[in-house]
């Protein structure tokens, strides 16, 4: 799978991170201008296209499973409906690994699971 800039918003940090290793990209505090959000936002992409994974391991967080789960959490997160962060993430599976078809096997497989949490109040 290739590595793609998440948001990450949890309780240790927030800001922009990769999805295939630790890289983060915190957000600076108090960043509240549109102008200075903007910057904060190309910064963090050119950081991240110049960044070595294997500079930066990830610890236990490495199946797809997880991965795909998360990506649909952060889209509701920000508002956007289960079903729809859903679809979002196998739209953007199907652009990235296209030639692959057991990531999108299990993309499908990981979209009905978390769908199937959601409608049973795991998640």
């Amino acid at each position: 799978m290739r590595r793609s800039i998440i948001w990450n918003s949890d309780q240790e940090a927030q800001g922009w991170g990769c999805s295939q290793c630790e890289w983060t990209y915190p957000i600076p505090t108090l960043l509240s201008d549109p102008a200075a959000k903007d910057a904060y936002d190309r910064l963090a992409s050119t950081t991240f296209h110049d960044h070595n994974c294997s500079e930066h391991h990830r610890g236990t967080k490495t199946t797809y499973e997880e991965t795909f789960i998360e990506r649909m959490r952060e889209l509701v997160r920000r508002g956007y409906k289960p079903k729809d962060a859903a679809q979002l993430v196998l739209q953007e599976v199907m652009l990235e690994d296209s030639n692959n078809p057991e990531i999108l096997k299990q993309a499908r497989a990981d979209a009905d699971e978390f769908l199937l949490r959601i409608r049973e109040g795991r998640l």
